[in-house]
């Protein structure tokens, strides 16, 4: 009898445990859903001039427009993309106001790395984004060779001598030949949890069937010893 405890007691506990995680994860993802429609809206919302007073978090995704000028420096982000493949993005610092800021213009061909372009008067509209890009297993830049492999901003702005304040452009007007646009979109923010969800609730049937098996096999060695 006490075996029989035991198992029920591990089988329906660890199944609890099991739907119970499932259950969170279907939660969090309700709240991520929600949480992404918001950040959709917000980054298709009309464009405002640049602020001032820049928040990194309250900011993140703001709709900007700002009229100025690239200079012909840039620093290049190794970047490989389904829609664009292999190539680099173009981070720029922009004069705009007096102020000085830095641009993701878009992205180029590995090809056409060299030469850089040269700078224009242009109109970018876009969001503001502090990408989370780095971490221990991302390389340090190849300065010497203008290849950097995450979007650091702070980083960025201290090589190119601009605030710590990055437009991720969507339209620029007019162009700049040759590059195409990588705007910020909520593809980018991972939203994992339907996955979790499924594989906890997998993980809780899986259990449920294991446990119903060694309860076979308790009743089969008590009927032969019987």
């Amino acid at each position: 009898m006490t075996r029989w405890i035991g198992l029920a007691i591990l089988g329906m506990g660890g199944i609890a445990l099991l739907l119970a995680l499932g259950l969170w994860q279907v939660q969090r993802l309700e709240w991520k859903s929600a949480l992404l429609a918001e950040i959709e809206a917000g980054i298709a919302a009309e464009p405002v001039s640049l602020p001032n007073d820049i928040d990194p978090e309250d900011d993140r995704y703001l709709p900007v427009r700002v009229l100025g000028r690239t200079t012909g420096d840039e620093l290049h982000v190794l970047v490989s993309t389904r829609r664009t493949g292999p190539g680099y993005r173009l981070i720029a610092p922009f004069e705009t106001d007096g102020r000085r800021v830095l641009v993701d213009l878009g992205v180029v061909p590995t090809a056409e790395k060299e030469p850089l372009r040269t700078g224009q008067s242009t109109t970018v509209t876009g969001n503001l984004n502090w990408p989370r890009e780095t971490d221990s297993f991302v390389p340090d830049p190849e300065r010497d060779r203008n290849i950097w492999f995450a979007r650091d901003v702070d980083l960025m702005a201290d090589a190119l001598g601009t605030e710590p304040v990055l437009i991720v452009a969507r339209t620029l007007d007019p162009p700049v030949p040759g590059v195409t646009q990588l705007p910020v979109s909520v593809e980018d923010i991972p939203n994992n949890h339907l996955q979790y969800a499924i594989t906890w609730f997998s993980m809780a049937l899986l259990w449920a069937g294991m446990t119903v098996l060694l309860g076979w096999r308790m009743a089969s060695r008590t009927s032969d010893k019987a």
